[in-house]
C-alpha cells in the first residue's frame, strides 16, 4: 500500500551541500537516522515539512540524534544518549499505570542485554493499536530506560517492563508513542534495533499501521493473523533463516 522512495543522507565527513530531498513530495518520512546534524537550511525545511502537516515516523536510535535540535527533540517527544542530560527534559515512563514525568539529573539511555519482552497497550483506542490484543510478546530487541525530553504533544500508546535483573530500570518504559507538532503527525517506535527485532509481525503492523496513520491521519490495515501472543513470538520469516542465539530466551512457543 505504500510507494517508497530511499534516501540516504552523507556520511559524516562528506558535503551536506547537494542532499536536498523534495520533502513535500511526500505524505510521510520515515526516519532511521542517528548521524550528524543536518545544516540549518535543511532543518528549516524539515520543520516547515512536519508543521505544515508531513507525517513523520521515528524509528528507534533515531531519537538519539540531534540533541541540540529543540524542534527535532519536540517532534521525537523524548530521547537518549548524545550527551543528553537533565537539559534536555525529565525521564518518561508509566508508574502506577500513569505517565511520570521525572526531573532526576543524569544522562539519558540505557538499556540491557536483547531479550524478548511484553509490550503493553496504554491507549487501545487509538487507530494504530486497535484491534491488537492488550499484550503481546515482541522478539529479542534493545528494550530502552532513561529516555529524556520535553514530552510536549505526546501519547504513549504502549510501553514494556524494563527487567532490573536485565540491568533495567524497573519501569514501565515507553515503546510506541504518536505526537502532534504543529499540523504534521508523529509516529515514534523506540523498538527495531536489528533484522531480528525488524522481523518480528507485532513490530511490523505497528510501523506499518503508524507509517499509515502519519501519512493519512487513519488506520485500514486488518490485524494480521499470526499477531503475537501474550507467551509466543511471531515472525515475518522462516524461522530457520535467523541466528539461533537471537532467539534465546525466547522460551514461549515461536509463532510463523
Amino acid at each position: 500500500m505504500f510507494d517508497v522512495t530511499v534516501v540516504t543522507a552523507p556520511r559524516s565527513d562528506e558535503d551536506f551541500s547537494s542532499f536536498a530531498p523534495d520533502l513535500a513530495a511526500y505524505r510521510a518520512i520515515i526516519m532511521n537516522y542517528d548521524a550528524p546534524d543536518w545544516p540549518a537550511d535543511l532543518r528549516a525545511r524539515f520543520e516547515k515539512y512536519v508543521d505544515e502537516g508531513g507525517g513523520l515516523v521515528i524509528v528507534h536510535a533515531s531519537n538519539n540524534a540531534f540533541p541540540n535540535w529543540p524542534a527535532f527533540n519536540e517532534m521525537a517527544g523524548i530521547g537518549g544518549w548524545r550527551s543528553r542530560n537533565e537539559n534536555a527534559g525529565p525521564y518518561w515512563y508509566f508508574q502506577d499505570g500513569k505517565l511520570v514525568l521525572d526531573p532526576t539529573p543524569g544522562p539519558a539511555g540505557m538499556h540491557g542485554q536483547r531479550l524478548p519482552f511484553q509490550v503493553t497497550t496504554r491507549t487501545p483506542e487509538h487507530p494504530i493499536l486497535r484491534g491488537l490484543p492488550p499484550v503481546w510478546m515482541h522478539t529479542a530487541d534493545e528494550l530502552y530506560g532513561k529516555l529524556r525530553g520535553p514530552g510536549k504533544n505526546m501519547t504513549v500508546l504502549a510501553t514494556a517492563h524494563s527487567d532490573l535483573q536485565n540491568k533495567g530500570t524497573g519501569h514501565e518504559e515507553p515503546m510506541l508513542l504518536v505526537l502532534h507538532h504543529g499540523k504534521g503527525r508523529i509516529f515514534h517506535t523506540i523498538m527495531g534495533h536489528d533484522v531480528y527485532a525488524l522481523s518480528c509481525v507485532g513490530f511490523t503492523t505497528t510501523f506499518q499501521r503508524g507509517a499509515e496513520w502519519a501519512a493519512t491521519g487513519m488506520v485500514t490495515q486488518k490485524v494480521p493473523a499470526n499477531f503475537p501472543t501474550p507467551n509466543s513470538v511471531s515472525y515475518r520469516v522462516d524461522i530457520a533463516e535467523m541466528d539461533p542465539d537471537m532467539l534465546k530466551g525466547a522460551s514461549d512457543p515461536i509463532r510463523k
